[in-house]
């Protein structure tokens, strides 16, 4: 059988961990300490912690590219693990969508997300099931470019906190039941 893949987006290094664009790799680290794992594993250039969820397999990819590169690390995993597209979920931040929000899709445009849309690219379709997270737009006259690489406002890390965890549970409530199902139950929670 194949795996889950559950590819969080984000930037590596020290000045980006806590970033509004990390958002998928701190989405994974919650779902890592719920699982008791850690990511241990490089893989080409991703970092890899996997788990079981029932009889699933399931590997959480940590891309090390720079997130507009995403594809460049999904795509490998993709063909060596023989992974359905409909068992990989991308998880990342959504500036159209408030703090908070969630938004699971079994296909569609990336949106204006940079990591998304390469993994798109090299993947060569856009029917990739996706979790989008809402990071906030940032006011007027602020680059979004900038905003996505700053950290939360501490208003808004208390709601991400418990968000976070909201995310992993639609994450197993995605390998336990489909993407379908989990648009059911997720999307609009806040």
């Amino acid at each position: 059988m194949s795996p889950f893949l559950i590819v969080g987006l984000g930037n590596p290094g020290r000045e980006y961990r806590n970033t509004r664009h990390n958002v998928g790799w701190m989405a994974l680290d919650v779902l890592a300490e719920r699982n008791k794992v850690l990511f241990l594993r490089k893989q080409g250039p991703a970092l890899l912690a996997e788990f079981r969820l029932g009889l699933e397999k399931v590997i959480m990819v940590k891309p090390q590219t720079y997130m507009n590169l995403s594809g460049n690390a999904v795509r490998p995993l993709v063909s060596f693990y023989n992974v359905p597209l409909s068992q990989v979920l991308v998880v990342g931040d959504d500036l159209d969508l408030p703090v908070g929000s969630l938004r699971v899709r079994a296909s569609g445009s990336s949106g204006g997300q940079k990591g998304l849309r390469h993994i798109c690219e090299q993947l060569g379709t856009q029917e990739i099931p996706r979790l989008r997270v809402g990071i906030d737009r940032p006011s007027s006259g602020r680059d979004p470019a900038d905003y996505v690489l700053h950290p939360f406002s501490k208003e808004q890390q208390e709601i991400m906190d418990v968000v976070l965890r909201e995310v992993t549970d639609a994450i197993e409530y995605f390998v336990q039941n489909g993407v379908d199902a989990t648009m059911q139950k997720f999307n609009g929670k806040k």
